[in-house]
């Protein structure tokens, strides 16, 4: 099992950030996401602190629930080699272009909701059809 290393916080853990990013666009806590995609809370939370990786099956789990790729997703947690040219895994792409583009139009509230708009559309189409920006 892989383990991050010491010198690495949890906050810069790529897994961390991306179940992070996750339950804040789709408004879950660790209980909601853990039932989710059928796993312990404890199990969410030893992924959380950084103390465990998830498994080749619940890889496979949060990519068909978060929209990521399986391959960006093994690679993340370690059980491929990194991808090159690999983009973060926290999902800024959409939320650092609307600060960008535009500062005073969008606020908080305004690149939520049409984060989550994105999020029904993905379910709409299903994820494997329709990515948008990951």
């Amino acid at each position: 099992m892989l383990c991050y290393d010491d010198a690495v916080s949890t906050e810069d853990a790529p897994l961390v950030s991306l179940l992070k990013e996750l339950m804040r666009r789709r408004k879950r806590l660790p209980s909601q996401l853990a039932a989710d995609i059928d796993v312990s809370h404890t199990t969410v939370s030893r992924w959380l602190s950084g103390e465990d990786v998830p498994s080749t099956r619940s890889c496979r789990k949060l990519a068909e629930y978060s929209g990521v790729p399986l391959q960006k997703l093994l690679s993340i947690v370690g059980h491929m080699p990194k991808m090159e040219g690999e983009a973060s895994p926290d999902w800024p792409e959409f939320r650092e272009y609307a600060r960008c583009k535009y500062p005073k139009e969008l606020d908080e509230d305004l690149v939520t909701m049409i984060e989550d708009l994105i999020e029904r559309r993905r379910k709409r189409h299903g994820t494997k059809n329709f990515q948008v920006g990951i």
